[in-house]
């Protein structure tokens, strides 16, 4: 359902913050169908996202480590993608 979402398991150095967030914000995304939020739809969309976040969070912690890292390197890694948001 999500081909986008980054793996974040077994990163080295581990998955931040900022890339669980946004892991968790993709999905929000694509289940609601919602890509730009509004007054209407900003508190329960910002609400899932946190809730994901922490859930992911968790989840990632209490994972055994994997044998093989992920095959691709997450956006908010590649200096192309951080080069373009001004970071």
């Amino acid at each position: 359902m999500c081909r986008n979402i980054t793996v974040l398991r077994g990163l080295e150095p581990a998955a931040t913050a900022e890339e669980i967030e946004a892991a968790a914000r993709q999905y929000v995304r694509k289940v609601t169908g919602v890509q730009a939020v509004s007054d209407a739809t900003r508190e329960p969309f910002e609400a899932a996202v946190a809730e994901i976040t922490a859930i992911t969070t968790r989840l990632l912690g209490e994972l055994p480590p994997r044998r093989q890292p992920p095959a691709n390197v997450p956006p908010l890694r590649r200096p192309e993608v951080r080069a373009r948001m001004g970071r």
